[in-house]
């Protein structure tokens, strides 16, 4: 490894202002994070001594590979989402793992969790949180137990999917950028997964409830705030079936673990593996689950190619802002490696003998601190962090645990730069402490497990 140089330092200072520009830009002057990241791109690279011109390739490039990559899965995702939610299949799901425990308090929060986990599995933790909610409501009225013995394991478990599980958007980012292999970070994100949302869910529900604030707090009269109103359920006559529910919302895992294993286990040239892979792949295996939820669900049920139409349609819209930002995110990474930011991070790991999922973890840590956006906080610390991977040749468990490693640093203590903390402050009626209290530190125990777990599987397995 070579000597730190004044181009490194020169480096550092300006990614340090960009990174800080972009806070400013977006909590101050209130821009959305594409405007402030592209425009803190373009300081970084003209600072840094680049051309205009290489600063806008690099950018173009970035965001356009990062884009190639995770565009059709997130927009499959999306509308796989908007099936599942306008027929019913998600709530019918969580009704049936909830109704054989409903009567039984204490088995009630694992049931919670389950089905927030598997709810979360193919939704956005928005969507997910919108659809468990009625329900969620319905278990306090009848159980009469208190709110947080039922929103937490929920929230837990939708938290913990969305931090860690692809093809949520924060893990698949992280897996892309950092060529980590998909089935294992996807394996390896279950067992630190499950743990969390136990942890972070009921069990900590059980200290909550020690709290005056949190034992005492009410059902609020109004459950839902303008903009986040619940899909009316589906008639009796259009219920959709158990089996057909759980095999749209499990069929795209299952596909991607299908794919590790044949490549993992069977032998190389074979046909039945050769399928396997090519089903496995995150667009084939979200793309067969969302023909199936048309066909199963959607015309299965009566619902005519018009609706099934708009309802697809519908589901694409809401990613707009979202795809920008993962656009910009990755114009950024790829400024700062034109710029040569990534032998300045090798080096600053080198001299520190840090581990590179503790690196890793503490990068997107320290961003989500500063931009509030988990997707801005996976991005830039996935760009900063590839190029020390592959010149350390990184092993295929070593780039999984530092993508999870990603994930759980970038929802660590989410506060009042948080889109979430807003939804569970509105949506529970919260005061900014309760909200702290329900949100801020479940988002904290998901975040600390999973460096605690990242840091265990990497000395036993990397």
């Amino acid at each position: 490894m070579t000597a730190w140089t004044a181009h490194d330092t020169t480096l550092v200072c300006c990614c340090a202002a960009a990174l800080f520009c972009i806070v400013v830009l977006i909590a101050w002057v209130r821009l959305t994070p594409f405007l402030a990241i592209l425009v803190a791109a373009l300081g970084f690279g003209l600072a840094a001594g680049m051309p205009m011109q290489a600063v806008l390739r690099a950018f173009e490039a970035g965001a356009g590979s990062l884009l190639g990559e995770i565009g059709l899965i997130l927009a499959l995702g999306a509308m796989l989402g908007g099936v599942l939610m306008e027929s019913g299949a998600a709530q019918r799901l969580v009704e049936a793992l909830l109704r054989p425990v409903a009567t039984r308090p204490r088995l009630l929060p694992a049931a919670l969790v389950t089905a927030a986990m598997l709810v979360g599995l193919p939704l956005f933790f928005e969507v997910g949180l919108v659809i468990l909610l009625p329900v969620l409501f319905e278990l306090v009225r009848r159980t009469k137990l208190p709110v947080v013995s039922i929103a937490v394991p929920v929230l837990a478990g939708l938290t913990a999917l969305h931090a860690l599980l692809p093809p949520h958007p924060g893990p698949l980012i992280a897996v892309s950028t950092l060529h980590a292999d998909l089935g294992t970070t996807m394996a390896l994100g279950f067992l630190v997964a499950v743990p969390a949302a136990v942890l972070a869910g009921p069990v900590y529900a059980v200290l909550l409830r020690r709290l005056p604030s949190m034992r005492t707090l009410a059902l609020p009269a109004a459950p839902f705030v303008e903009g986040h109103a619940p899909v009316p359920p589906a008639s009796p006559a259009r219920h959709p079936g158990l089996g057909a529910s759980l095999l749209v919302m499990l069929m795209p895992a299952a596909l991607m673990l299908g794919r590790s294993a044949a490549e993992t286990l069977l032998p190389p040239g074979g046909a039945f593996g050769q399928a396997l892979v090519a089903i496995g792949s995150p667009v084939m295996a979200l793309l067969l689950a969302l023909v199936t939820a048309i066909v199963l669900l959607g015309w299965g049920l009566g619902r005519d190619r018009a609706t099934m139409g708009r309802t697809l349609s519908g589901a694409l819209p809401p990613l707009a802002v979202l795809l920008l930002t993962i656009g910009a995110g990755g114009g950024l990474k790829g400024v700062l490696l034109e710029a040569g930011i990534g032998h300045t991070v090798a080096r600053v790991a080198d001299a520190s003998g840090m581990p590179w999922f503790l690196l890793a973890w503490l990068v997107a840590v320290a961003l989500r601190q500063a931009t509030g956006s988990a997707t801005v906080a996976t991005s830039a610390t996935a760009g900063l962090l590839a190029p020390l991977l592959a010149s350390g040749h990184a092993t295929t468990v070593q780039g999984a645990l530092v993508a999870l490693a990603i994930g759980s640093g970038s929802v660590f203590f989410c506060h009042v730069n948080d889109a979430g903390f807003w939804m569970v402050n509105q949506f529970f009626r919260l005061s900014l402490k309760q909200t702290v209290l329900m949100w801020s530190m479940l988002q904290t125990i998901v975040s600390v497990w999973g460096l605690a777990a990242t840091a265990g599987l990497w000395w036993a397995l990397g």
